[in-house]
């Protein structure tokens, strides 16, 4: 590499240590266990490396045309390397992140191997559901003065049905399930949330919290698993009977 290329580049791995040394620090100041943000600092750059893989992916369909086959042939063949090592490099990063508890994928079949259980449910785990619920909710309706006070409980039984890979992308699981279900999603809020007629009753106390959304989706895709988890969590079975009925779905 030349000068011009190095101006180009200005982050050597010493000043990419110092960046990561320095928001550890800051973190910290703000009451952030270490070990919490060292997960969360791992996340971030995993999903540096895969957002890498995805672009190189879209550069493999785009070969130049014009060059000829053997040109394109070979666009395609070095585009596919990089990024097959980019996948290699992002699931180091996400088991790096999130610890021996999340899958590796079976040499023979390409497939994770699932273990038995999940792990416990961390702060960083919960704080992380936290951002993501939260908007969602205010997209169907307004925040309430009934919200239940025991939010990182609920969120705790529900982060409990996942493996630590499902719980790292929750997000954009929770994303789809708003996108793909906006009608029912508002249909329920309007029923039954904030602002409806039975707003006050202690039934469907748990719609005039963001952590709704979180329990939908979960009695949409694992209400078994949830329900187990419920109940080991000892929240109120009305709850969840309650936004079971309102979904229209059954409450284990």
């Amino acid at each position: 590499m030349n000068a011009a290329e190095e101006d180009q580049h200005p982050l050597d791995s010493a000043s990419v240590v110092n960046a990561k040394k320095t928001l550890l620090e800051l973190l910290g100041r703000a009451g952030v266990f270490h070990t919490e943000a060292e997960e969360l600092i791992a996340l971030v750059e995993a999903g540096a490396v895969v957002e890498a893989h995805r672009e190189v992916r879209k550069v493999e369909r785009d070969a130049p045309e014009g060059r000829g086959d053997l040109y394109g042939a070979g666009w395609r063949d070095g585009a596919q390397a990089v990024g097959d090592e980019l996948d290699r490099i992002a699931e180091r990063a996400l088991r790096h992140a999130l610890g021996p508890a999340v899958p590796a994928r079976s040499p023979q079949t390409g497939r994770e191997d699932v273990p038995r259980g999940h792990p416990p449910v961390g702060r960083v785990d919960v704080e992380r559901a936290k951002v993501a619920v939260t908007p969602l909710y205010l997209a169907f309706t307004h925040v309430s003065d009934l919200d239940p006070e025991v939010s990182d409980d609920v969120l705790t039984a529900v982060l409990g049905t996942m493996s630590p890979a499902e719980r790292a992308g929750y997000a954009g699981r929770l994303g789809e399930f708003a996108e793909t279900r906006r009608e029912e999603l508002a249909r329920l809020y309007a029923q039954y949330g904030p602002g409806s007629d039975i707003a006050i009753h202690g039934r469907y106390s748990l719609t005039h919290s963001p952590t709704s959304i979180a329990v939908l989706e979960r009695l949409a895709t694992a209400p078994s698993a949830l329900r187990t988890e419920w109940e080991h969590a000892e929240l109120p079975p009305v709850w969840l009977e309650g936004l079971a009925n309102a979904w229209g779905a059954p409450a284990g």
